[in-house]
Parts: structure tokens; sequence; C-alpha cells
């Protein structure tokens, strides 16, 4: 039983159309298949009893665990270090020749080998369909098993054989220095063939081909600055955080990991928002990576022409990776939740909140590359204006805001910034390209958003911009203001806002998003540090002109990550790793805090050269 690791406990594989935590103790504690929002095949993270997990670890108590990545691959390498013997458990998903073809098999490959001495490996398989609560069946044949699940088979082929545990399997094997031996678990639709018989060459082929895949990826990537073992790292997660066959990133691979221990903050990260998608995006795009940009821009101009939601706007603020709008949220009250953290929710009700902000997060990726803005073509253009003026007449309005809060619809300063910049970026486009469109009324409204931003969204008794307009709470959102270019970096109405976040919203380099007693949130509990706060707070810093402060912020923030260089999205009290993980918006935040702390760096270097 593999218990609860600590949320960071855990590296990351997947294959771009789903993934897989695997624990520094050998355990596959979270797998859904064939898609990132199917129903579960491991969870034993949100239900240690009745979750399921694929367990491989050495057969002792005196173990020591070191996990690390292949660097620049997505090849995780569980070591076990033991008196009699050093192991290892090399874990990857190989990737589809054609990742963009949606299918329902996907290979989970667990290879064994021994450096030193002698070691006993333990196997278990104990697959638990539809989160736990669809029973299965076992057909077993020596070395290969098949799990008989509802609309769904996990076919396990070994090397070794596999001993039956009611409808389970495990199995004991001893390898001796310099020998290997593999596991390899493959999901399809009900009576498929099963797969070819595992051998030493089979695993030593599917290792080299993932990790030419990753290394061919990551070269493309064109930053090189101080913290390129990080951005690599974070650039691959983003990757594995894409649904290949329609380019729609999720904003992490798991669910019900919680902000709070024992908290109710539990949500369904495992779909597409338009706002952290469209942010990722930008940020490949900044690395690079325009087809995965360009497929993201198809998918969201799918969205455009699909009916409208029932509130009129032109999108909703999340869908399902597919671009289905129906997110419905249900309680799993049959599982415990992570360390008791309940209750477990899968789909997510905040799908159908207002949320005018979208728009201007959309725009700001999309509208980013020349490349980009030529591929799109005519037609596209003609959707965008379209959304600009439903924008014109709709920004001036009250909505539920960036953080999704249940406390009601307010008057929020960062959504009327990101309507500016859908019109501003919608105004620069329509000028750089000469496109038709209704550039006065734009330019009027973006005018008209900037002046009430200006008077409304600033308080004069905190000499900061605030919240929402009948507020004095500091909200961390508004540390993209200079990023988007709505104000100067070195402005005194922005510094003197950095200045009041610095002390009222950051301790000790960490950043909260808001005061939730100050602002009540409509939940119960409280929440760490965001991290995707923390990078924007180095980025802000730097871009003004505040170095040393910037690269000591972002030093002290990257010793967070976990032992393979991962973020979830939040940092608790004792600097534990808390709510989904690993979280786009964390890397997506960690990127261009790199990107625009090594350019500044650049030019106060060049300055005294």
């Amino acid at each position: 039983m593999p218990g609860y690791p600590p949320i960071a406990d855990h590296g990351l594989i997947g294959d771009l159309q789903t993934a897989a935590l695997v624990s520094a103790g050998g355990a596959v504690d979270w797998f859904c298949a064939p898609r990132f929002d199917s129903p579960s095949i491991f969870a034993s993270l949100l239900d240690a009893e009745r979750g399921g997990h694929f367990t491989i670890a050495p057969a002792m108590d005196d173990v020591t665990v070191r996990q690390l990545y292949l660097t620049d691959t997505a090849v995780l390498i569980t070591r076990f270090l033991t008196p009699e013997g050093v192991g290892e458990v090399v874990d990857l998903m190989p990737v589809n020749e054609e990742p963009e073809v949606a299918t329902d098999r996907h290979r989970m490959l667990r290879a064994l080998r021994v450096v030193r001495g002698t070691l006993t490996f333990d196997v278990q398989c104990r697959p638990r369909f539809d989160y736990g609560r669809a029973p299965h069946t076992l057909t077993l044949d020596g070395n290969a098993a098949t799990f008989h699940g509802p609309g769904l088979d996990v076919h396990l082929q070994s090397s070794f054989p596999l001993d039956r545990d009611g409808q389970d399997v495990r199995a004991t094997i001893t390898l001796q220095q310099g020998q290997v031996a593999g596991i390899v678990l493959e999901t399809s639709s009900p009576g498929a063939p099963a797969p070819a018989p595992v051998t030493e060459e089979s695993l030593r082929a599917e290792m080299r081909e993932t990790h030419t895949f990753w290394h061919r990826w990551i070269r493309r990537c064109r930053y090189r600055g101080r913290w390129q073992q990080m951005v690599n790292r974070s650039a691959i997660t983003l990757k594995l955080l894409i649904y290949a066959p329609t380019g729609a990133p999720v904003a992490a691979p798991t669910m019900g990991l919680p902000e709070q221990i024992g908290g109710e903050r539990n949500w369904d990260y495992r779909y597409t928002w338009i706002r952290d998608a469209s942010l990722s995006v930008r940020t490949l795009l900044d690395l690079g990576y325009i087809e995965e940009a360009n497929a993201f821009r198809r998918w969201l101009g799918d969205r455009f022409r699909a009916p409208r939601p029932p509130g009129g706007e032109p999108m909703q603020i999340m869908y399902r990776i597919d671009g289905d709008p129906h997110l419905s949220e249900e309680t799993l009250g049959h599982l415990s939740g992570y360390r008791d953290s309940a209750p477990v929710r899968a789909g997510n009700g905040a799908a159908e909140q207002l949320q005018l902000d979208i728009y201007g997060e959309f725009a700001y990726a999309v509208t980013h590359s020349p490349d980009l803005a030529e591929l799109a073509g005519y037609e596209a253009w003609k959707g965008f204006s379209a959304l600009l003026d439903w924008l014109a007449d709709s920004w001036d309005r009250p909505d539920e805001g960036i953080w999704e809060t249940r406390g009601g619809r307010k008057d929020f300063t960062y959504s009327r910034l990101m309507c500016w910049v859908a019109l501003d970026r919608g105004i620069r486009l329509a000028t750089e390209y000469a496109r038709p469109g209704n550039l006065q009324r734009w330019t009027a409204e973006r005018d008209a958003i900037l002046t009430q931003v200006m008077e409304r969204g600033w308080n004069s008794e905190r000499k900061a911009f605030v919240q929402h307009y009948d507020s004095e709470v500091l909200d961390a959102s508004l540390l993209l203001m200079p990023v988007v270019g709505f104000i100067s970096p070195k402005a005194s109405a922005w510094l003197s806002t950095l200045d009041a976040m610095d002390r009222e919203l950051v301790t000790d380099s960490l950043v909260y998003r808001y005061n939730p007693e100050a602002s009540p949130d409509g939940l119960r509990g409280s929440e760490g540090t965001f991290s995707l706060c923390s990078f924007l707070y180095v980025h802000a810093l730097a871009r003004a002109g505040r170095l040393d402060q910037a690269r000591y912020a972002m030093d002290k923030m990257l010793t967070y990550a976990n032992h393979v260089g991962l973020f979830a999205e939040e940092i608790g009290p004792t600097g534990e790793q808390l709510g989904n993980f690993p979280q786009a918006f964390t890397h997506l935040a960690l990127i261009t805090a790199a990107m625009a702390l090594d350019e500044e760096l650049d030019k106060d270097a060049a300055r005294w050269c």
C-alpha cells in the first residue's frame, strides 16, 4: 500500500494524451486513460485503500530513494539504495508516431535493473476503474495479464511470471548486477488484441525512441540563459500537459489535491482554461514553439464557431480537452481524499462563471507572433473582430474574476485590465496587417477602460491598484499590469503598488494571491502562497529595475521546486507543495520570470562594460 506521500514526492510521465504520477516510493498512484480527463485507473493518491496503484519497490524497509529525470526528457528514474544492492526503475510513456491522432492505446513502460549487488523487487498492480467505483475481472496467463474494466482493458506484459492476488496481480523478482527486467502496462478498448510480449530488446528500443523524441523537441527551445535546466524542465512539463489531438493544454493532470490539508479547496484541473492555456501557449511561443501555438489557435477557432454558452458570451472560461463545454461537477463521496481532504470533486462547476479577463489572455497569446498571425488568415481575423465588437459592448460589468471566487460578482480590476489588452492587441493587429474592423469604436472603449482603471481601480489611501472597485484589498494578479504594457514598470503609481504588495502579500519572497479574510471568497479554510504570483513578483521586480531583490526572490523560489524540478499550485506554511500537481500556471510563470530577469541582468551588465 503506497499511503499518502507528499504531493511533491512525484515525477510526471506522459505521452501527450494522458499522464501518470510516479511517487519516489515507486508507486504509480495517479493515472487516467485514455485521456487526461478520463476516469482514473490508479488513484491511491486520493484514497489509499480504494484508489488503486501500480507499485514496484524493493522487498525491504532499509531503503534510500533518489529520483531524477534523464536530462531534458520525460524519462523518470527512481533509484533504490539498499545494503544488499542498488536498483533502478525507469518509467516512461512512449509517444505515438502520430500523437495528434486520439487513441485508447497508451503504454507505460517500467524497466527494472540492478547496477550493484543483488536486489529483490515486489510488484503490485491493483487497478480500480472509474475512480474506484467499478469492479473488474482478471485474465492471467503466465507473464501476461488483462484487467477487464467498464469500457477499457488494461494489459500487463512482463518479462517475469505474474501471480494472481484476487482480481489483482503481484510478483517478486530478484535481479543481480547487470540484469534487466521489464513490465509494460497498456490500455485498449475491450477485446482488442493484447500487446506483444516484453523483451529486453523492445524495452531498450522504446527507451531510446522516447529519449530521442524529447531531445529533438527541447532542441527547438531558444532560451539560453542562467536558469537553463529549470526552464527546460518547465517547458517539457508544459508540453506534457498538452492534449496533442486537439492542441488544448490542461491546467494540471490531477484533481482533488488540496490547497489546505484536510480542507475543502480541492478542485479538478484536468480541463482547458482559456486563461491558463493562452498564457501557456504564449510562453511556448516565446521559447520558439510555433506548432504548439498554432494547434491551440485552431482549437480556439473551433470554440468561436461553436454555439454560444447560455449567457451569450463568445466562449466559456473552460472546456474539456476535446472542446466539450459540459463539465458538470460531482462529488466522489466514496473517496476519502488526499489525507482526508474532502470532498473529492470531478468536473468543475466554475465553467459556468463569467470571467471577462479570458479574452485578454487569449489576445495576448495569439497576437504575439507574426508567424502565428500569418497562419491564422482572414477567416480567423473575422472571428476575432466579432469578438472585439462584442467585448466593446460588454466589458463594463461585474464578473467572478480570475480566481474563480464563489462569493459573487465584482468589478474586478484585473478583468478590466485584460479587456483593455484584448482591445489594444486587436487594434495593433488590425493596423499592422491592414485588417478591417471598427477601430474607432475599439479605440474609444480601450481608452475608456484605461481611464476607469486609473480612476476607480486606484485607491488613494492604499496608494495602490486594488482587487476591485469597492475594496481596499490588494491582488497579486495585478502584477501583470506592466507585463502587458498597461503601465510602465517604473511608473510611480506602479512602484507604489509593488511596495504595497511587498508589505502585505509577500512573505519571504512567496506571494499570496490576496487576503481572503479581507476579501471573502465564499469558501472555508485557508490556502498557501500562490507560486504563479511568486514568479510574477520576480518578473515585476526585474522590470522595475530592482535586480538584486528579483534575483534573490528567484533563487529562493527555485528552492521550493521538488527533487525533479516540478511545482504544484501553492507553497504551504512549512514549505510543502499544495494543490494540483504539476501546475501549468506555475511553470509558465517560472519561464517568463527567468526570461525577463535574464534580459534585465544582461542590460545591467552591458552598462558596466
